[in-house]
C-alpha cells in the first residue's frame, strides 16, 4: 500500500482560504404543471458534493478533472457568485456566508477577484480598457481623481501592456492581451485571493506560456493566493503547489503537485495521467480511458467512479469511500491499488 499523503495545509502554516463541506444542488426539474400532468418527480442535480480543501497564503491550489466534475461550480462559490446549498468558504478567518451586512461583505469582496476562461466575454465591449480597470478602484473607494488614471497606467505596465492601451476597446486586442487586461482588473482592487477558471484554455500554446509566467511573477511579487481551475495537466504541473482531483462533484485525491505526477494513487488520477501522450516513450504500461462521466442527476451508488474503475469490487458499488490520507478510494485503503 502506498504511504499516505497528508493534506499539508495545517502542518505548513495556517490556511488563508478554507472550503468546508461545500454542496451545491441545482433544481433542473420541468415546470410544475408539466410534472403534475405527466407524473414526474423533481429532478435535482448535485454539482458539488461535500468538497473540502484549504489554501495557504501565497500558494496555488489547483482543481483538475473532466468536464462536468464540478470545478467551475466550486470556483464560483469560492468568490461568492454562487451561494452554496450547504457548507462554508472562509477567507482569512472571515466566513463569506456569515459576512451578511454590506460593509463586511464589501470589505471581504475587495480581497477576492476572479479571472474567467473567456477574456472577451468577461470584459464590457462598450467600455474602454481604462474604465474597465478603474471600475474596481472606484467601486471600493481606493483612489480618487487623477490618482485613478495613474494607477490604471501602472497596472497596464505591470501586465506587459502600454498605458496608452487604456484608450482602446477590448475588441482591439488579441486574446492574450485581453487576458492581460483581465489580470490587471483583478489586481486593481489589491486582491489577495484570485480564482482562475481555465484562464488560458482559450489561448494559443505560446500565449498560454506567457500568461502563466506572468501570473507566477505577479504571485511572487505580491504574495497572491490562487485557486486554479483547469483540465490541462501540463498547465497544472507548471502552476500548482498542491492539486485536488475532482470526479462527479467530489474530490477523490489531494496531493502536492510533484508527488501527484510522480506517484498518483487514485485510479481516476492514474487514468487522467495515462491520457497524456508519453512523449518520453518510456514504455510504461498505461490504462486506456474508458467510459464517460455519469449523469449527475442519477449518479452511481457507492463510489461514483466504480463503473469505470478496473479495481472496483462489491464494496465500491455499495459504499462511498471517505477521504483518508489524501485519497478517497477503497482499493487504496485495502492495498489493492499498489
Amino acid at each position: 500500500m502506498s504511504p499516505p499523503v497528508p493534506d499539508a495545509a495545517a502542518d505548513q502554516g495556517p490556511a488563508f482560504v478554507e472550503v468546508k463541506a461545500l454542496h451545491r444542488v441545482f433544481d433542473v426539474s420541468r415546470p410544475w404543471l408539466n410534472r403534475v400532468l405527466e407524473g414526474q418527480p423533481r429532478a435535482l442535480l448535485t454539482a458539488v458534493d461535500g468538497v473540502s480543501f484549504s489554501i495557504r497564503k501565497g500558494e496555488t491550489f489547483a482543481l483538475v478533472g473532466e468536464s462536468g466534475s464540478g470545478k467551475s461550480t466550486v470556483a464560483r462559490m469560492a468568490v461568492g457568485l454562487l451561494a452554496p446549498s450547504a457548507g462554508e468558504v472562509t477567507i482569512d478567518g472571515v466566513s463569506m456566508q456569515a459576512a451578511a451586512d454590506g460593509a463586511a461583505r464589501q470589505k471581504l469582496r475587495r480581497r477576492i477577484q476572479m479571472i474567467f476562461q473567456d477574456p472577451y466575454a468577461s470584459l464590457n465591449p462598450r467600455w474602454r480598457v481604462e474604465r474597465i480597470i478603474a471600475e474596481p478602484i472606484r467601486a471600493f473607494g481606493l483612489l480618487r481623481g487623477a490618482a485613478v488614471a495613474a494607477r490604471v497606467g501602472e497596472l497596464l505596465t505591470l501586465v506587459g501592456l502600454h498605458p496608452d492601451d487604456g484608450q482602446k476597446f477590448p475588441h482591439e486586442f488579441s486574446g492574450g492581451q485581453r487576458q492581460r487586461v483581465a489580470i490587471a482588473r483583478a489586481l486593481a482592487s489589491n486582491a489577495e485571493f484570485i480564482v482562475c477558471d481555465e484562464p488560458t484554455s482559450a489561448l494559443d500554446v505560446s500565449v498560454q506560456a506567457q500568461i502563466l509566467n506572468l501570473m507566477r511573477q505577479l504571485q511572487r511579487e505580491f504574495g497572491l493566493t490562487y485557486l486554479f481551475i483547469s483540465h490541462n495537466l501540463a498547465v497544472v504541473r507548471h502552476m500548482a503547489d498542491r492539486i485536488g482531483v475532482m470526479y462527479l462533484g467530489r474530490i477523490v485525491e489531494i496531493s502536492p503537485g510533484r508527488q501527484l505526477f510522480a506517484a498518483p494513487r487514485h485510479p481516476y488520477t492514474r487514468m487522467l495521467l495515462d491520457a497524456v501522450p508519453d512523449l518520453d516513450m518510456s514504455g510504461r504500461g498505461r490504462i486506456p480511458v474508458s467510459g464517460e462521466i455519469p449523469n449527475p442527476i442519477d449518479p452511481p451508488s457507492g463510489c461514483t467512479f466504480h463503473p469505470r474503475c478496473p479495481l472496483a469490487d462489491d464494496r465500491c458499488r455499495r459504499e462511498a469511500p471517505a477521504m483518508r490520507g489524501g485519497v478517497a478510494c477503497h482499493a487504496v485503503e485495502e492495498g489493492r491499488a499498489a
